[in-house]
């Protein structure tokens, strides 16, 4: 029986088709190598390495300070999480205590890029699959954003605001009220986008039991973020290892059921919802005060070991893994990023699905190819 199904597998017209690394859908330079029976995929194989940049090798040639302009050029989505995910990987290994101002403000600033990613994401993803309108709607919101960070960094995308022991530029009342001004604006466009986009019975039937990820790949591949809260499974590094001040904050994680495309998309709205919660918190305790450490040493020296480091980036969980000697350029610096590990599961996700579900899924797992090539 084996043998024939070898005979009739040899028989049957298939072919190899790349999608990518110029394909708008892969968001940057990724190459699937997709083999198709008519528009049937049979297996999936994703290529990396078109953007590399040697992040890691960066980072253990030059010391800790550095390095810090590079954090937000890992997941330039990202930028601000990432920037402030290093600061603090630094100070804990540093014991570094960083004032309660600096601690809000960060909180405030991590959330904002939060939500802005997740406004990208979904108006890329619409445009994928043909919706313009969301497209405009969500790069609209968008602008508010970082139109708000760029007042406090400087920057509308590649952010180094974080410092060892605090930030670099205070916030003022303006700051404050316009936030607290998109935060109201943006609860009313988030109903939009639910009629808009989540209610669109069109979204629903290119989502609805597309990409539908297995319980197994979580123990294989270490699945994190909204991919694996479309599951049904309640893992967030902001609530199950809290870092910062996010123990003070009351928010829900966001979960589906089913772990398809639809599933990840609903958790993301639930997310930019939850999001504002914390900024709204954050902004009604914002206390007074210094926003750097009173003692930062000049030359980053940490003690001699290997430390471990993680946040919740709005792809899942990011971690910094670094192996000191004692000096001030670390022996290794080892970066896990969640799109490398979304972007491994493709082989196992994509057979048996339609050649336009590779558009929808690759969409709904929301990669950012610089965190896998970093």
């Amino acid at each position: 029986m084996q043998n024939s199904i070898e005979v009739v597998a040899e028989d049957r017209d298939t072919y190899y088709m790349n999608m990518g690394p110029q394909h708008p859908s892969t968001h940057g330079v990724l190459r699937l190598k997709l083999h198709l029976e008519g528009e049937t995929i049979l297996s999936a194989e994703p290529f990396i390495g078109y953007g590399h940049r040697a992040h890691e090798k960066m980072a253990e040639n030059r010391d800790y300070l550095q390095f810090l302009p590079n954090t937000s050029r890992v997941d330039y989505l990202s930028g601000m999480i990432y920037n402030l995910a290093y600061c603090q990987a630094v100070e804990k290994m540093m014991a570094i205590e960083v004032p309660e101002r600096a601690e809000y403000i960060r909180i405030i600033a991590a959330e904002l890029n939060r939500i802005s990613s997740h406004l990208l994401w979904m108006g890329t993803f619409l445009l994928d699959l043909g919706g313009i309108t969301p497209f405009l709607y969500g790069f609209d919101d968008r602008e508010k954003i970082l139109d708000i960070l760029d007042s406090i960094t400087g920057s509308r995308l590649t952010y180094c605001y974080g410092r060892f022991g605090g930030v670099t530029m205070d916030v003022d009342e303006i700051f404050v009220a316009k936030t607290a001004e998109f935060c109201e604006y943006f609860r009313g466009r988030l109903d939009d986008f639910q009629r808009l986009v989540i209610g669109n019975v069109i979204f629903q039937e290119r989502t609805k039991g597309v990409g539908v990820f297995d319980p197994e790949l979580i123990q294989h591949y270490a699945l994190s973020g909204p991919c694996l809260r479309a599951m049904g499974f309640a893992r967030d590094v902001r609530k199950d290892e809290p870092y910062g001040i996010y123990e003070r904050f009351d928010f829900e994680v966001q979960l589906g059921q089913r772990g398809d495309c639809f599933d990840r998309s609903t958790v993301r709205m639930g997310e930019m919802q939850q999001s504002l919660d914390i900024i709204e918190q954050a902004l009604k305790e914002l206390p007074d005060g210094p926003i750097m450490a009173a003692k930062v040493p000049k030359r980053i020296r940490p003690p001699e070991g290997d430390h471990h480091f993680a946040v919740e980036s709005a792809r899942g969980r990011f971690q910094h893994y670094i192996v000191s000697d004692g000096s001030d350029i670390p022996v290794r610096h080892k970066l896990s990023t969640p799109s490398f590990v979304n972007i491994s599961t493709m082989p196992q996700v994509m057979p048996g699905t339609m050649l336009a579900d590779a558009v929808a899924i690759l969409g709904s797992i929301d990669i950012v190819v610089p965190e896998i090539d970093r």
